[in-house]
């Protein structure tokens, strides 16, 4: 029993994984697309939102989920989808996607990464309660991570665009209303279900602004194959990865090992795409993947926080 429930761990750390690190991936492959093949944020949001949210609610109705049209039948629920689809997913996409458009995939994805302080925050004052010692220092270091990663430690510098800045704080803003807004619905129909059809409402919206017919950027093979990792491998297959993985543990233990996300953005924009990240970004990085340890490691003691992070972590 005990060898069963340790290869069942490990399975769960090993999915976990490899969802994070293809999220990071194809962040980086994302930025690749903007710089060498002259895609725009735009485009690459509208149809990773579609085709994507296509093939999630595809798979839904093979299995046979009854919620993928249960969703639609409850008038408050059907607004929260919309309010959902709009905001909280084609946000958090639009502004991450453009944040990377703007400086490149391990700025944007750290900078995200901010998203779980908003959240700690945003429940403080939500429950009128003063924030803990730990969540303190997770502030701190995030605040101090964030400006080491935009001046290279120089209070009279910005080594990033002001754009870059804005977007990526916008994404972290983003990611914390993505994670908390959704929670009845992901309660009452499931994950698969809700971003699925936020993707596809997220996907319908942002045709109005930029058709997806519209193609701006290069196309060749190398590129097509870029787009479909990301649609593929970056959303389907890592938000799988992911869902799969909290069957074998616990929200918790999943925040830790999605800091491999940022991580593996860093270091392949690094490699890849010879993004510059000298001490003062790498210190910066680990400031930020620190305050994810440890808000994951307070929230293991705060009950009405665990809820509530424990309910939305399967969204994010």
């Amino acid at each position: 029993m005990q060898n069963t429930n340790k290869k069942l761990r490990l399975l769960g750390i090993g999915l976990v994984l490899l969802g994070a690190i293809l999220w990071g991936v194809s962040g980086t492959v994302a930025q690749f697309l903007f710089q060498e093949k002259g895609f725009s944020a735009e485009w690459l949001v509208v149809i990773r939102l579609l085709i994507a949210g296509l093939l999630l609610l595809l798979i839904c109705v093979w299995n046979r989920n009854p919620n993928v049209w249960k969703i639609w039948k409850v008038q408050k629920h059907r607004f929260a989808m919309i309010y959902f689809g709009i905001v909280g997913m084609l946000g958090v996409q639009y502004t991450y996607f453009a944040a990377i458009e703007a400086s490149n995939a391990a700025t944007a994805t750290l900078l995200q990464y901010l998203g779980p302080v908003f959240i700690t925050v945003y429940i403080a004052i939500k429950s009128k309660a003063l924030p803990t010692r730990s969540q303190v220092i997770a502030i701190f270091l995030a605040l101090s991570g964030t400006f080491l990663l935009v001046t290279h430690g120089d209070f009279q510098t910005l080594s990033i665009s002001g754009w870059a800045l804005f977007w990526g704080i916008a994404s972290a803003l983003s990611l914390a209303f993505y994670t908390l807004q959704p929670i009845q619905l992901l309660k009452e129909y499931g994950s698969a279900v809700v971003v699925g059809w936020g993707m596809v409402v997220g996907g319908v919206v942002m045709s109005f602004i930029h058709p997806p017919w519209q193609v701006v950027g290069s196309i060749s093979l190398v590129s097509i194959l870029a787009v479909l990792f990301v649609i593929i491998f970056g959303t389907l297959i890592a938000f799988y990865s992911y869902l799969e993985s909290l069957k074998y543990l616990k929200a918790t233990e999943t925040s830790l090992l999605a800091c491999a996300e940022p991580l593996s953005a860093a270091i392949l924009a690094v490699i890849w795409l010879n993004v510059a990240f000298g001490l003062s970004e790498w210190i910066g990085a680990f400031c930020i993947m620190a305050t994810i340890v440890i808000l994951s490691q307070t929230k293991r003691k705060a009950k009405t926080t665990n809820n509530q992070f424990d309910r939305a972590k399967a969204n994010w």
